[in-house]
């Protein structure tokens, strides 16, 4: 364990694209998630594609629907190890 280095992020995602991800990883389609969540599909898309921002109270449904946390698709990139040090 000596030589273990922790990985280091590869790529940053967006909101949308953390959405996505969540939707596609639980084999989703837009508009299985609109039906879970009330919101459109076109807003899903917009959301998806960073056209328009979730806001915390549409983040809020889509984690219900994902089960994920909230702050999971509010704050995608966040660093907490980073953020805590300063």
């Amino acid at each position: 364990m000596q030589d273990y280095k922790k990985a280091k992020k590869q790529t940053e995602v967006s909101v949308g694209e953390s959405v996505k991800i969540l939707r596609e990883f639980q084999e989703l389609s837009q508009n299985n998630l609109a039906e879970l969540t009330g919101i459109p599909q076109s807003t899903i898309s917009a959301i998806e594609n960073d056209r328009v921002q979730p806001g915390v109270e549409r983040a809020k449904v889509f984690a219900r629907a994902l089960q994920c946390h909230p702050a999971v698709l509010v704050f995608p990139g966040w660093d907490i190890q980073h953020e805590s040090a300063a």
